[in-house]
């Protein structure tokens, strides 16, 4: 576990429900060369990139906002029971992991007020729901879940058409909606004084990463805006499954320029603990620098 982070009367606990190194690291960045890897493999190894394997380390993990009022979820994982065919170490996973972690932090499901999806992506959304007497319901029973309005109209149009390529909407969204328990906002959405959504397109139509506490001492969620510190040093470097991965890299170098010089805590939500740093100007790309 990571250590709790605080931003005067703001906490963010880290709630971790499995790490791995899952994916080949070229397969995962298509663009990567062999050259290029082996020049970067002293500093990846072994935190970033499994030597044995050739595996991208990944964290699956959420971020728990405490503030004096609320409880706010910033995604939520793979989930139980979920399958996932084309993902076996996924696939009807049945783990204590987040459950564990979540109570690490002091809260249970029953204590979360909003959950924020950063985008809709399997191992982002699986928590939203659980099984219940074979149905799919929301796991945070007193929740609101907060979702983009474009991203939803792209991913609920793809499982209109084709569910076969996104059972996640299917098990961990349209329950959500069907409970009348989304809350369908703008990309720049604004939940109070202390958290807003901030556009972050091109991993997904409409990703958002979240923006916590007041200027000077705040933090930025990421979400899937970055995967890897490679993806900080060659900010064009995109992912597999990128909607748009030009759009992603302008994405990287518009949010890493606003925030090199500043005090802000990247919490970067894929890299493996502490998960966190501040990014710096390194070069023609970007750096993370310990806390």
């Amino acid at each position: 576990m990571s250590a709790p982070i605080q931003l005067n009367d703001i906490t963010i606990h880290s709630v971790i429900e499995q790490q791995g190194s899952w994916f080949e690291i070229m397969e995962f960045f298509p663009a990567l060369t062999k050259e290029l890897l082996d020049e970067n493999r002293s500093w990846m190894e072994p935190t970033f990139l499994d030597r044995a394997t050739n595996g991208l380390v990944l964290c699956i993990q959420s971020f728990v906002i405490k503030t004096p009022h609320h409880n706010i979820l910033i995604d939520s994982c793979v989930g139980n029971h979920k399958p996932r065919p084309t993902r076996p170490f996924w696939n009807m996973l049945d783990s204590d992991g987040f459950n564990r972690s979540l109570a690490a932090a002091g809260l249970t499901v029953g204590d979360i007020d909003f959950v924020m999806c950063t985008h809709l992506h399997g191992d982002h959304v699986g928590w939203n729901t659980r099984l219940e007497n074979g149905r799919w319901v929301p796991t945070f029973p007193k929740a609101r879940y907060v979702m983009a309005e474009r991203e939803l109209a792209y991913w609920t149009q793809r499982e209109k058409d084709d569910p076969a390529t996104c059972p996640w909407i299917t098990d961990s969204v349209l329950p959500v909606i069907a409970a009348n328990r989304a809350q369908v906002v703008k990309n720049d959405f604004v939940l109070n004084e202390v958290l807003q959504f901030v556009p972050t397109p091109g991993h997904t139509i409409d990703h958002c990463a979240v923006l916590v506490g007041r200027p000077g001492r705040d933090a930025f969620i990421t979400g899937d805006m970055i995967h890897s510190p490679l993806q900080g040093k060659y900010p064009e470097l995109g992912m597999r499954v990128d909607y748009d991965s030009k759009q992603a890299g302008v994405t990287r170098r518009k949010t890493f320029d606003r925030f090199c010089e500043e005090n802000t805590l990247m919490c970067l939500s894929h890299f493996p603990p502490p998960s966190t740093g501040h990014v710096r100007r390194a070069g023609n790309g970007y750096k993370f620098v310990d806390a």
